[in-house]
């Protein structure tokens, strides 16, 4: 997969990415946005992250979702 091609798309709001294309955009694992859907909802408060089924196996992350969870965590230097 290319990261260019994932990073480069910044007006496609709709565009949905794979769990390894929202890994590569967000700069994490496929494992923490697995353990975070899993943890969401085991716990019954939903994932962190937004994501959206495609049928009854597939995941996708819409990249205006990505977009916002990172500007909703987003912290200044003094209060990390």
């Amino acid at each position: 997969m290319r990261t260019d091609t994932i990073l480069d798309n910044s007006n496609d709001e709709d565009r949905l990415l794979t769990t390894k294309g929202a890994a590569v955009y967000l700069s994490v694992s496929t494992a923490f946005l697995e353990r975070d859907r899993w943890a969401g909802a085991r716990q019954g408060r939903g994932p962190l992250i937004p994501f959206v089924r495609v049928g009854q196996r597939a995941v996708r992350y819409r990249v205006g979702d990505l977009r916002r969870h990172v500007d909703a965590n987003r912290c200044s230097s003094h209060t990390a």
